[in-house]
């Protein structure tokens, strides 16, 4: 049989490189007479940009640019010369996942590396930014970005204001007089999600308890935020909510988007197109995706989703294959998915999982693809 492995990364266990060979090497353990057809997936997360560089066999660069925090680091992005294009991600300068959870102070993270980021790339004379925006730790609406662009956001007092969700709601004049001017720059947003940038279903609301927000803040720092808005919409005349996706990143795809006419395309949705996965699935007999945690999330712009929906459109069966299960994950049966699964067989503290994770994964995909074969013998 033809197995098309399509997996997301297990954020801070394994690479979509790794976890596909996991899979591959579970499979064929199993049953060596199967063909099994890798793809390393993203979706605007974390490894966007390695994938996409390697789809576009391209090179790498450079910068030095500012974490979260303020502290100076180098980056690595991808660059394509022939195309004119960088490829970067702000999970590579203010990820989440760069500071551990104790240290995390989601109030004054800010996305002014992200800014640098962009100056760089155009710097160098690139004219189209392919940028994936998940996994960042900040919440602060894209300003610290705008700071670098040369926007400058001053108080009723008249005092500068320092990027951060401190200052999302003391917003009273924008000075846009040194903002960039790049019509001729096209930024293409890689996004993982669809969720607006206010309310219940936005941005503070939905990813604020991951970056380290209490629940009795999120209702603040949402009416901060709308207050950011309104302030936007006085001086630039575009509401940066009605956007999908527009709660992505923490605001940063909202003023991107709004301010600078960069365009958001599904992540997940670009790299299977750039895949020509479609056309490999259609000769397939199994396909199997998988990500770090599956839950309702799930169903909303990310990879396991996606790939699912094409194996549906073509009649074949699709398992999903996760380090964990989390609440909502059984709501992808009903999107199609044959199987739902998580690697992790038994209770465990974060660092073994970690640890063991790739030899379970291997050893999940072992056993489902014994299982396969013996429900093939019975037809």
């Amino acid at each position: 049989m033809k197995f098309v492995v399509a997996c997301d990364s297990f954020k801070g266990c394994m690479s979509s490189v790794q976890v596909c060979r996991c899979i591959r090497s579970g499979i064929q353990s199993a049953n060596e007479s199967h063909t099994v057809y890798e793809f390393p997936m993203c979706d605007g997360g974390e490894g966007t940009a390695e994938i996409f560089r390697n789809i576009y066999h391209g090179g790498t660069s450079t910068a030095q640019v500012l974490d979260a925090y303020g502290k100076t680091i180098e980056v690595t992005y991808g660059i394509v010369p022939e195309q004119n294009m960088a490829i970067m991600e702000v999970a590579s300068c203010i990820g989440l996942n760069m500071v551990e959870r104790e240290k995390r102070n989601p109030m004054i993270a800010n996305s002014r590396g992200v800014g640098l980021l962009l100056k760089d790339a155009v710097a160098k004379g690139y004219k189209k930014i392919l940028l994936g925006i998940g996994g960042t730790s900040t919440t602060d609406g894209g300003m610290g970005m705008l700071q670098e662009l040369g926007l400058h956001f001053f108080d009723a007092s008249h005092r500068r204001l320092r990027a951060g969700i401190y200052s999302l709601g003391q917003v009273d004049y924008i000075d846009k007089r040194h903002f960039v001017d790049w019509n001729d720059v096209e930024i293409l947003i890689a996004v993982d999600v669809k969720n607006h940038l206010l309310g219940k279903q936005g941005s503070a609301y939905t990813f604020g308890k991951q970056k380290g927000l209490y629940p009795t803040q999120l209702e603040e720092v949402d009416q901060a935020m709308r207050h950011y808005r309104d302030k936007i919409y006085e001086f630039f005349h575009v509401d940066i909510n009605q956007y999908e996706g527009s709660g992505s990143s923490g605001g940063i795809g909202a003023v991107l988007t709004g301010l600078l006419h960069a365009k958001m395309v599904p992540g997940i949705q670009l790299c299977m197109q750039e895949y020509h996965l479609e056309d490999v699935i259609a000769q397939s007999d199994i396909v199997i995706t998988g990500e770090g945690q599956s839950d309702h999330q799930t169903l909303y712009g990310k990879v396991p989703y996606g790939v699912g929906q094409l194996a549906k459109r073509h009649g074949k069966p699709v398992f999903c294959l996760s380090g964990a299960l989390g609440i909502g994950y059984m709501d992808l049966y009903d999107a199609g998915f044959a199987g739902v699964f998580s690697s992790a067989d038994r209770a465990m503290d974060f660092m073994t999982a970690l640890k063991t994770g790739p030899q379970k994964l291997e050893n999940l995909a072992y056993s489902i693809t014994k299982t396969i074969d013996a429900i093939a013998k019975m037809k």
